[in-house]
């Protein structure tokens, strides 16, 4: 006997394969809403992580900024201190200064020369004299310059002719006025350093 199946089994697979990719479809959107939510959440630690670091670093830089300005504080403090400092020692050793000059200039004047007055402003000292001859205005320039601890940079500022003495007694001088700086303590010590150094250099290129 022959059976025959009157059933629409097409239309059934049809219904069957229709569900099965419905299913399909639907497990996959589940599966992709998933795995965006996880890598939402992932990248949402992600860059949360990174703006707490962010804030770690901009708190760390104003607490460093805070900081240098204290430093930058500090260092205009020793600064104003190391200058207050300064300006007493040269108080203390400006006292000093006139016997200093009397000293020198007794040492420094040659022959010739006669010193009238002068004048201190500051560390420069303006000397007025009688010379017998420029020869000795020029001695005296070189003993300023070069042979005085205490002086230095000497400057002729005018030199003319003049009478001294009237009569049988009358002279012809030449009337001059020198500008001369006067070196305190500490820039005598920093030219022997700076004299100390170039020799050892000259030495050691010798060497070499």
């Amino acid at each position: 006997m022959i059976k025959i199946n009157l059933l629409p089994h097409r239309e059934e697979r049809r219904k069957q394969r229709k569900q099965a990719f419905v299913g399909m479809l639907v497990l996959s959107a589940i599966l992709g809403f998933a795995i965006v939510l996880a890598g939402g959440g992932y990248f949402a630690a992600q860059i949360s992580n990174q703006n707490q670091r962010n804030d770690f670093i901009k708190a760390e830089n104003r607490k460093l900024d805070e900081q240098i300005k204290e430093i930058a504080m500090l260092k205009q403090e020793i600064e104003a201190l190391k200058a207050r400092q300064q300006a007493v020692e040269d108080l203390q050793s400006d006292r000093n200064q006139p016997v200093y000059l009397m000293d020198e200039l007794v040492k420094q004047v040659p022959e010739g020369v006669y010193l009238r007055a002068f004048k201190q402003e500051g560390q420069r000292v303006a000397l007025n004299g009688y010379a017998q001859s420029n020869e000795r205005i020029s001695e005296l320039l070189r003993n300023l310059g070069n042979h005085s601890p205490w002086l230095e940079r000497p400057d002729l500022v005018e030199i003319r002719s003049a009478v001294v003495g009237q009569g049988k007694d009358s002279k012809r001088v030449f009337d001059f006025t020198v500008n001369v700086g006067i070196k305190r303590p500490r820039d005598k010590e920093a030219a022997a350093a700076n004299s100390g150094s170039d020799a050892a250099a000259q030495a050691k290129s010798k060497q070499l």
